[in-house]
């Protein structure tokens, strides 16, 4: 077979060229990066919408209302995500997480999860389909997303004080709704465990310090011992609008100390390889891990560099595939589904099914992406790249 380059122009930020290899690609499961990785983590962002504008991700003063959202006609299909999805599930991925933007605001998501939750690994087993919200149509969706096959939830809130929240995503949002919304997650199941593992409900709080980790007290309090896993971020340097400074970071080891002065913690088994929470137990009267009181987990991507087992890829919502989440470019798959004009103002044919996991194959095995390693190994002050990272909210968490 001929390599074949699909070409696009994408205004938006640089994109690669999607291009068939010479010799085509097997979608066996055993396909690695070119550090040995595996593909195992799929993350498909559903829309570039939100309803928030947390500073951290979408700041109102970036994403104000003559912001440029993409058009409908360049989101991909639910039919063209569920494709995609395909080759890489026969390619090894296990898990399909859906983000935004705000998942919720597309219209008829639970039309797209039934549609997923059908898909099956080489194997023969389900795929472990979850999603992450800001929870603000979570009660109104809850029972629909569990019908139609979601397993999991997580949820963004970084504070239980409601004028911290309402400050935070700067919409004026209450956090009783949140609340509400992970109450009606966990009445319809959505909180059940998977698999034997830890509870299927979770909550993300990202930790800015100065802003709100003055919360983390009181958001463990409340949610210690209430079968939901509470999760401690660092403030990440994702994108190029939020101002991130190293300085308002706080570390999970001084959150972890924070809660154990308080709470004795003690350190858990990772859930499965490649997790990127490191999970601490609360401990009970005899010393040891009361699975009544549940967990907490720490998410270091910025103290703690995990690449050296990140098993994830990331869809975005017009089709593009990116690496990592520190990306500076993607690599564009929608013209393959689609095809492309030719000179004579025909149509390319779209890609075969055999064509399309072929390509992504070549684009995993070309992988040798690790920020987060790289930055940790510079001065404080340094830089890794000098591309425009991606936006967080371009491709989700």
């Amino acid at each position: 077979m001929s390599e074949r380059v699909i070409p696009l122009i994408d205004q938006r930020m640089r994109t690669l060229v999607a291009a068939l290899p010479t010799q085509p690609i097997q979608a066996n499961g055993l396909l690695a990066d070119g550090l040995g990785r595996p593909l195992r983590d799929l993350r498909i962002s559903v829309t570039d919408r939100c309803n928030f504008r947390c500073s951290y991700c979408m700041p109102k003063e970036v994403f104000d209302k003559d912001h440029p959202y993409l058009p409908h006609s360049a989101l991909l299909s639910f039919e063209e995500i569920t494709r995609v999805a395909r080759s890489f599930v026969a390619h090894g991925v296990q898990k399909i997480r859906l983000t935004g933007g705000e998942p919720l605001l597309r219209k008829h998501i639970e039309v797209l999860i039934a549609q997923l939750a059908e898909l099956r690994t080489p194997d023969g087993l389900p795929l472990d389909l979850t999603l992450t919200t800001n929870g603000s149509l979570l009660r109104k969706k809850a029972r629909a997303l569990k019908d139609a096959g979601l397993h999991r939830v997580t949820v963004s809130l970084d504070g239980l004080d409601d004028a911290v929240f309402r400050r935070m995503n700067d919409v004026d949002f209450p956090v009783a709704e949140v609340l509400d919304g992970l109450q009606a997650a966990r009445d319809v199941g959505l909180g059940a465990p998977v698999n034997g593992g830890p509870s299927g409900l979770k909550i993300n709080m990202v930790v800015k310090r100065g802003t709100n980790d003055h919360e983390i007290l009181p958001m463990a309090r409340h949610f210690r011992g209430s079968g939901m896993v509470l999760r401690f971020i660092e403030y990440m340097d994702v994108g190029a609008t939020n101002g991130w400074r190293m300085d308002e970071v706080m570390p999970s080891a001084e959150v972890v100390r924070h809660i154990h002065a308080e709470m004795p913690l003690v350190q858990l088994e990772p859930s499965a390889p490649g997790e990127t929470a490191e999970r601490w137990g609360y401990v009970g009267a005899n010393g040891q891990h009361d699975p009544a009181l549940g967990e907490i987990g720490v998410i270091s991507s910025v103290t703690q560099a995990f690449c050296g087992d990140c098993n994830r890829a990331r869809l975005s919502t017009e089709g593009k595939l990116f690496m990592c989440l520190f990306a500076t470019e993607g690599h564009d798959l929608r013209s393959l589904i689609r095809g492309t004009p030719a000179p004579d103002g025909s149509l390319h044919a779209p890609a075969t099914e055999a064509e399309l996991a072929s390509a992504i194959g070549r684009i995993w095995q070309g992988r040798t992406d690790r920020y987060s390693q790289l930055r940790a190994s510079l001065p404080p002050d340094a830089t890794v790249g000098t591309g425009k990272r991606i936006e967080m909210s371009y491709i989700g968490g």
